[in-house]
């Protein structure tokens, strides 16, 4: 639990971060190709800026696709008309209309349903607000090209793995952290830790990986929903009732992309994270979350001159998204000097300090 000046610094870091973001407004606009590739987010008015900037920075980068937003149930008529301009007219699928049963409801199980239902023609990416592109995506590019699906990996020993060794890894987990006192495994252990058992029609021999559902790309399958259907059934007949706790919809996209043809597995090294004592060689992608997120010193400044605006969000495990502190002051946009919008330009890979600030366009 945050203390009241917790709080406090948050919320003031919060009101920084929302008017350094401001700056992607000045930006021009994304154009929708018709492609076959759709980039899909679930938002809403709260993190309707940041957004912009990661969906901005990830199209400067791949230069494909349309967009498609589920909204989660709270933008405005206001919110619909901006992202109308910024994102060429993007379809918008209200929450409710996504049905989910028999899966669960909520833990954004809407969300990958949705994607699902699209990705039995389109290639989708599905990419969370937070996930800003800092360098080059030949591996995304390439991906859909061969018609890849693909994820990032959740840590350093994740791999993509059959049921026994997925069970192994579990009880080494579950064993350290009986030794320091949890009674109670997170909902993705307890049902990795019965991966064995999971018995899906189609499927005889089942892989799983520990991934990132934020970063995440769906090759078209026919199939559409059924698997992840299939994998839920399964999944609540081990674990009960837990399996509508937060963190399923997660362990269902890790099983379904694990289990569609030569899935691509990016390494943790392509992502920076906020907080990190060391930053990851040639970076691609860098997020601001943890618990490092939200303390005053985890985004370092720079000066003025290296950048156009800062931007992160931090991922609350029980939550929704969650704004943090901006590295930087946001430069001055050229529109507001009475000139037109500049063309969004992808920032040069950089460290964690200018990852977010160089996202929003500005080259030196």
């Amino acid at each position: 639990m945050m203390n009241l000046v917790e709080k406090v610094s948050r919320r003031l870091r919060e009101g920084q971060l929302m008017r350094t973001a401001r700056a992607v407004l000045d930006t021009a606009p994304i154009r929708a190709r018709r492609d076959g590739v759709v980039i899909a987010s679930m938002i809403g008015t709260r993190v309707l800026l940041p957004y912009l900037v990661a969906v901005k920075s990830l199209d400067a980068r791949l230069g494909r696709g349309r967009i498609v937003i589920l909204d989660d149930g709270t933008l405005t008529a206001a919110d619909k008309a901006l992202l109308a301009h910024h994102c060429d007219n993007p379809q918008v699928i209200p929450i409710a209309s996504v049905e989910t049963a028999p899966a669960p409801r909520g833990g954004c199980w809407e969300r990958l349903l949705a994607i699902l239902d699209i990705a039995r023609e389109d290639y989708v990416i599905q990419l969370d607000s937070d996930i800003v592109t800092v360098g080059p995506v030949p591996e995304v590019a390439a991906a859909i090209e061969a018609g890849r699906s693909f994820t990032l990996l959740g840590g350093e020993d994740s791999m993509l793995s059959d049921p026994a060794q997925v069970v192994a890894f579990a009880k080494e987990r579950a064993a350290l952290l009986a030794s320091m006192g949890e009674t109670k495994v997170h909902l993705q252990l307890a049902i990795e830790l019965a991966m064995d058992q999971v018995a899906v029609p189609g499927l005889a021999a089942p892989r799983y990986v520990r991934g990132c559902a934020g970063f995440a790309g769906f090759a078209p399958d026919a199939a559409g929903r059924a698997p992840a259907l299939a994998f839920s059934a399964e999944a609540e007949r081990l674990v009960g009732s837990r399996w509508s706790e937060w963190g399923s919809e997660q362990v269902a996209s890790n099983f379904v992309i694990a289990n569609r043809s030569d899935p691509v597995m990016r390494p943790m090294r392509a992502i920076s994270t906020t907080g990190a004592k060391q930053f990851r060689q040639t970076p691609r992608w860098s997020t601001f979350w943890g618990p490092t997120a939200i303390m005053p010193d985890a985004m370092p400044r720079r000066p003025r001159h290296d950048c156009g605006l800062a931007n992160g969000l931090k991922i609350s495990a029980g939550g929704p998204d969650r704004p943090v502190r901006p590295a930087v002051r946001a430069q001055r946009p050229s529109a507001i000097r009475g000139k037109a919008p500049r063309r969004w330009q992808p920032a040069r890979p950089a460290g964690p300090d200018r990852a977010f600030a160089e996202a929003a366009g500005r080259s030196t």
